[in-house]
């Protein structure tokens, strides 16, 4: 059996990571500084509203923290007791940063249940003003992030979540104008829940996304049945079978797979089916790749042997996906 392994790098969508280091530091400053102004127009006028957004806030400048520091260490070189280096660190930021946020979620719930039977007397000029600064101060930070959010999880979550944010501070605002003309203060806690759906809503699918990461399942981005329609269009391909693929970090996914060619073929031969392949997968969002030639003579894996073997997720054999 003939074996040979081939390693390529794809860095076409590579992050700026400078690039993306400068937005954070900037998304983190400016977003810190309306913590404080928010909490403390909260804290003064006693509103839930103002206090529960502050807090919420507050959550996504430690996400944005953390995620800088994910980024940072993402440069750290592969060493012999981290082979890959510390890329992974992305995938379990943007883990704990959901699950924060969700578990915030239930404090101001707890409170917006209280404040609704006692609500408090709230100057709704204030709660407009100070929610439309929020406004700008998320819409620009959530602009720092449109560039890069679909090469990132972790940048894509803080792009979605500077947009919710600015989406509720603008429901602040219309609350704020309504107290003020109404005296409506039951508004304060309802614009609470409101702001709780809203994170719920924004960071489920990044809870999802990153346990999926996780626990080495197949990135949302890569299309397996694609990916090996696109592999077996390869001259000289025969087949391709134990094909697994997982995410190194939030912007890298690795593959390895078996290839299985004609008897005999030369070394030559082998290392261009290898090459046109990495062309042909160039597009599926892999950007590691790991390929082990087989002569279809002497193929490591049969019907029988790939039937009783098949568990991961992502494996494909012969056409199948086995979850």
């Amino acid at each position: 059996m003939a074996h040979d392994h081939a390693h390529d790098h794809a860095h076409s969508h590579e992050l700026n990571l400078t690039h993306v280091s400068r937005a954070l530091v900037i998304g983190i400053s400016l977003n810190l500084a309306f913590v404080v102004v928010e909490a403390a127009a909260g804290f003064h006028q006693g509103s839930l509203a103002l206090m529960s957004d502050a807090g919420h806030n507050l959550f996504d400048v430690a996400s944005l923290a953390l995620a800088l520091v994910a980024f940072r260490l993402q440069k750290v070189p592969p060493s012999d007791q981290y082979t890959y280096g510390l890329r992974k660190t992305t995938i379990l930021v943007a883990l704990a940063n959901a699950v924060v946020l969700l578990v915030g979620v239930g404090g101001i719930g707890i409170e917006a249940v209280m404040r609704l039977f006692h609500p408090r007397p709230l100057q709704g000029g204030v709660l407009a003003v100070v929610a439309g600064a929020g406004i700008v101060i998320n819409g620009v930070t959530a602009i720092l992030f449109l560039r890069d959010k679909d090469r990132d999880l972790n940048l894509k979550g803080a792009y979605l979540h500077m947009v919710a944010d600015a989406l509720v501070s603008l429901g602040v605002v219309a609350a704020g104008i309504l107290i003020m003309v109404t005296g409506a203060y039951w508004l304060d806690p309802v614009i609470s829940f409101v702001i709780m759906a809203v994170i719920v809503v924004s960071t489920w699918s990044l809870l999802k996304d990153s346990l999926r990461l996780s626990l080495d399942g197949v990135p949302r981005e890569v299309d397996m049945k694609a990916l090996r329609e696109a592999a077996m269009k390869v001259p000289g391909l025969l087949d391709i079978h134990h094909i697994h693929v997982w995410a190194m970090s939030t912007t890298e996914n690795a593959m390895t797979a078996h290839l299985v060619v004609s008897p005999g073929m030369a070394i030559a031969e082998t290392e261009d089916i290898k090459e046109k392949l990495r062309g042909a997968l160039a597009s599926e969002h892999i950007n590691h790749f790991t390929f082990e030639v087989e002569s279809q003579d002497h193929s490591c894996c049969t019907e029988t042997v790939c039937d009783h073997s098949a568990s991961a997720s992502g494996y494909l054999h012969h056409g199948h996906a086995h979850p």
